[in-house]
């Protein structure tokens, strides 16, 4: 769907210091309740370049469902006292020793606008599925190049909360599962497998040759998605910020669809509307034939 950008950096800017961070060095194992906490070390992970090193987790939600989830590999696992003491009364089993810090001791690594509430970690990414294993059933995601890491963040929950299969991204122009993005998807990251392709218009018709009805969601779509009739599996496919599908995206579509919206406003922030789409097509999918 269309929308405005909310975030007014360039696609394709370099992150900021709150969408990176370190990794590595020693695990200091400190006891819980110790006073000696100290500041943890610098990285050259800070500055490396997408796709190399480990992707950076912080906040409540984020790392508790990495720390739970068995395929993710931490380097480093930062929190303070109380942090600590929660996930020992969660249970959360702990891959990784924690190093024992202050709650500044997390901002000044994550960002002062960061809201890591006492966890931070550097983990390695989640790898990348094939398409012909998340194509299978339900429903499938499909980003056109959406680039704002807290919409992206956003679309994922929602994806979690409705039960998605898979959202596949592409190579370039889209942000690294890491950082603001991982935040304001609150654990869904450990939930949605995300797969990333090199040409997004291959991989729709390769989402097609597997039975996938191909569904190109734009206020501009010919089709209301309420009254069509959906069937699984199906591909929802997502319009980047402000441009919408891409032209080459829209062709590889079966149908371009629009949520028809009563009010003066016809477009919707790009994750609100997938939100809605989400529902849609879920109770479609769901409703008795």
């Amino acid at each position: 769907m269309r929308e405005r950008n909310s975030d007014n950096r360039r696609p394709g800017k370099p992150t900021r210091r709150d969408d990176r961070g370190p990794g590595g060095g020693q695990f200091a194992g400190r006891q819980f309740g110790s006073k000696r906490f100290g500041k943890p070390k610098a990285s050259p992970w800070r500055s490396a370049p997408r796709g190399d090193g480990p992707v950076i987790l912080y906040g409540w939600h984020t790392v508790k469902a990495a720390l739970e989830n068995p395929q993710r590999r931490f380097h480093r696992l930062l929190a303070t006292e109380n942090a600590a003491r929660r996930l020992t009364e969660d249970n959360v089993k702990l891959p990784v020793a924690p190093e024992l810090v202050r709650p500044e001791d997390i901002a000044a690594i994550a960002g002062a606008k960061a809201v890591h509430q006492g966890l931070y970690a550097a983990a390695d990414p989640l790898p990348s599925p094939e398409l012909e294993d998340v194509a299978t059933r339900g429903i499938v995601l499909v980003l056109d190049q959406v680039t704002d890491p807290h919409n992206v963040g956003a679309i994922l929950r929602s994806a979690a909360a409705f039960g998605v299969r898979a959202a596949v991204t592409t190579e370039r122009h889209s942000p690294e599962a890491s950082g603001v993005l991982a935040k304001a998807a609150s654990g869904a990251l450990e939930y949605v497998p995300i797969a990333t392709v090199v040409n997004l218009a291959r991989a729709l018709e390769e989402l097609r040759e597997l039975n996938m009805f191909l569904v190109g969601l734009d206020s501009t779509g010919e089709a209301d998605l309420a009254a069509m009739s959906l069937s699984a599996p199906l591909a929802l496919v997502i319009g980047a910020e402000g441009k919408g599908l891409r032209r080459l995206t829209r062709v590889h579509c079966d149908v371009i669809a629009r949520l028809a919206l009563p009010g003066r406003i016809t477009s919707l922030n790009v994750s609100n509307a997938t939100a809605i789409a989400l529902y849609v097509a879920s109770a479609k999918l769901a409703a008795p034939v």
